[in-house]
């Protein structure tokens, strides 16, 4: 049995190699580039592979595959928004993600990144490199003084709740599905509209389908309370950055926490020292001082890392040995 390992980081090597000594009966090869146009080739001769990417998945990959007898996909990562389930359908291929890797993880760091936002801490360190070490007029506000409106009550959006009620905050939350433990708790509003009116913090921890790119628009911000403070660690294009531009010059939003964007492939994971990059709605988000951007890091520490490795090897090592796996994606 033979498995090719896409965009393997060096924080991934050690974990896949406790993954081999743990499965010696499978051949494990990795190779640092992405499945791509041009990669999809290496895998020739594997039984299936494995990947994590933010890139989209073309037609032609799959066909590729198909035509090298391979049909067993594994993702290191939650996400199936970048390939497409006709494809996926049309040449019967199986396909895994990882659905909960460390939902701690990423819901530890959008609260972190709040804090920031409210203790504005990014305009305090531009104070300091500016040799001010005066704390006014940077006032803080408190996060037991905030109204959360958690949009996603899956996984993640269940662990940052209560981190929140933790830290006193009043915790509203809305999802099509509602978890019954928080029903009982009457944490749900009825609707978004809802939320927005009442929240002063929006935080998303949705995927990313058709319904809900760019869910957060010029419409939604309108319908929010002024002053109000955004945090995405779920998918860039949940929200129209250049809507968020205009809220945050309005005032409608005091701050924001991105740690994913529209179109986060052109900067993030690459060094960008000296180079040049036509991405004008990341430069003016960047340079404010109520914006926080980070490199699509939330989910980035040592326990998801090895989750989502020796999930996914097992669960390609399950569709090659059964035709299954219990972290099959289903393609409605």
């Amino acid at each position: 049995m033979k498995i090719l390992a896409y965009g393997i980081r060096e924080d991934e090597k050690p974990f896949v190699k406790e993954w081999e000594q743990e499965n010696p009966e499978v051949d494990v090869e990795i190779t640092d580039q992405l499945l791509d146009d041009e990669t999809v080739a290496m895998a020739k001769g594997f039984d299936g592979v494995v990947v994590y990417q933010q890139k989209p998945y073309t037609d032609t990959v799959f066909e590729k595959l198909d035509s090298y007898g391979i049909h067993n996909v594994s993702l290191r990562n939650v996400g199936v928004d970048n390939m497409n389930p006709a494809t996926v359908k049309k040449y019967g291929f199986k396909v895994t993600n990882v659905p909960v890797y460390s939902p701690a993880a990423i819901a530890e760091f959008s609260v972190t990144q709040l804090m920031n936002l409210l203790r504005r801490t990014k305009e305090y360190f531009h104070k300091f490199e500016r040799g001010d070490f005066r704390w006014a007029p940077q006032i803080s506000q408190e996060l037991n003084q905030q109204t959360v409106g958690v949009i996603g009550t899956g996984h993640i959006g269940r662990v940052a709740i209560d981190i929140y009620k933790g830290f006193g905050a009043k915790v509203i939350a809305y999802d099509v599905y509602h978890n019954p433990e928080l029903e009982k708790e009457g944490l749900y509003v009825d609707t978004l509209d809802e939320l927005y009116a009442k929240a002063t913090v929006v935080t998303l921890h949705i995927p990313l389908f058709p319904s809900t790119e760019h869910m957060l628009n010029k419409a939604a911000f309108d319908k929010m309370r002024d002053g109000v403070f955004i945090v995405n660690a779920s998918r860039g294009p949940l929200i129209d950055e250049q809507a968020l531009i205009d809220a945050l010059d309005s005032g409608k939003v005091a701050g924001a926490a991105l740690d994913v964007l529209e179109d986060e492939t052109k900067v993030f994971n690459h060094n960008m020292v000296g180079k040049n990059m036509t991405y004008p709605e990341f430069w003016n988000l960047n340079s404010r001082e109520n914006v926080l951007i980070s490199p699509h890091t939330a989910f980035y520490t040592n326990i998801a890392v090895q989750n989502m490795v020796k999930f996914s090897l097992s669960a390609n090592k399950d569709l090659i040995e059964t035709g299954t796996s219990d972290k099959l994606v289903k393609f409605d």
